[in-house]
């Protein structure tokens, strides 16, 4: 579980899969299970705030984004209202969302030059690649994928590279944009 502080009113959590296994869920559950939704929430919202020193109290809204290979992240922002409940009762208003990314991390070049003539043979040409800290990353949007079914293309990706927690928006931000379109097709036509 990694923790970043946007604001005094805002942080978010990134939980991957393998923190939601060791919690005892998955995504089936997640997705059916309110009860569990809620308590899972409440928990990582406890743990957060007292990593962070940020004190929870009054109206939380809670966004979820199920990020397909890589997990979770939720987005904990506190109304600044200040309302006069009582202090144990934390109200959330929940919203899942799927991500429609698909965001992986690459030691080296070479690795992405290589899942990239795979995926070119599965007619997935898109994507844009980044450079951040000592890392490369491959994002792929959900319509860049040629039809194919996503759980095949992760599982392809999975092969090369790693699921990444990173959101699109740290990656244009932060990162240093290597490829902007096309990059599995500007790839196969530099490299093949």
């Amino acid at each position: 579980m990694r923790i970043e502080r946007v604001s005094s009113s805002q942080f978010t959590i990134f939980l991957t899969f393998d923190d939601l296994v060791e919690r005892g869920f998955n995504k089936e559950e997640l997705l059916t299970d309110a009860t569990s939704i809620q308590n899972l929430f409440t928990d990582v919202m406890y743990e957060a705030s007292s990593e962070l020193g940020f004190e929870l109290e009054g109206k939380l809204y809670v966004q979820v984004y199920l990020m397909q290979a890589q997990g979770m992240h939720v987005i904990v922002t506190q109304n600044a209202d200040n309302i006069d409940w009582d202090e144990d009762f934390i109200e959330m208003k929940v919203t899942l969302d799927e991500s429609r990314e698909l965001i992986f991390s690459f030691d080296d070049f070479e690795s992405i030059i290589q899942v990239s003539s795979y995926l070119n043979t599965l007619s997935v040409n898109g994507g844009q690649i980044f450079y951040m800290g000592s890392r490369y990353y491959m994002l792929l949007r959900r319509d860049e994928l040629g039809g194919n079914n996503k759980e095949n293309i992760i599982a392809l990706m999975s092969e090369f590279s790693n699921p990444s927690i990173v959101t699109s928006y740290r990656l244009k931000e932060y990162g240093k944009i290597i490829i902007k379109s096309n990059a599995i097709e500007t790839i196969m036509k530099a490299f093949n």
